[in-house]
């Protein structure tokens, strides 16, 4: 179960929707979340990544490394 707070503009824009097209608030929700989730999960995992072994590596090193010539 999750519960989220949305600003009024944005529920009425949800509800309004929700109506008109006779899905539910949550469909669209979840809809969203799925969306979200593919667009973005591997590059916010990334990024929580590289945040945690804060590691780097110079770009003539990682050339070196994998046999580019730069």
């Amino acid at each position: 179960m999750l519960g989220v707070r949305l600003e009024p503009e944005i529920e009425k824009r949800l509800d309004r929707l929700a109506k008109k097209t006779g899905r539910t608030k949550s469909f669209y929700a979840k809809e969203a979340i799925y969306r979200f989730l593919e667009d973005r999960e591997d590059y916010l995992l990334g990024i929580a990544a590289l945040e945690k072994h804060k590691s780097t590596v110079s770009l003539e090193e990682m050339e070196r490394r994998h046999g580019v010539e730069g």
